[in-house]
């Protein structure tokens, strides 16, 4: 599952967590921790926007913004997922 959620970010990205969830019928949370794996090798960074409606600006919620939709993930992996050393790195 990782690495199609790598597969499909690489060709989707930037893509909402309400996207990912609807594509692979899993719960963001699930999602989040499987995210979480390629935001700490650094290949993916999480990006929030919030809502510019009046009522939820104000601490409110309008009922009509769905929060999974500023929720986006952006993938920046170079293809190498660190398995081979620096090509500058010297033994």
């Amino acid at each position: 599952m990782l690495l199609d959620l790598k597969n499909y970010l690489e060709t989707h990205s930037p893509a909402s967590i309400g996207d990912l969830s609807t594509h692979y019928s899993v719960e963001p949370d699930a999602l989040r921790g499987m995210l979480d794996h390629w935001i700490r090798k650094g290949k993916v960074k999480r990006l929030e926007f919030g809502c510019s409606c009046n009522k939820c600006s104000t601490g409110g919620t309008c009922g009509s913004c769905c929060a999974t939709s500023f929720e986006i993930y952006e993938w920046l992996g170079d293809g190498d997922d660190g398995k081979t050393a620096s090509p500058d790195r010297r033994s």
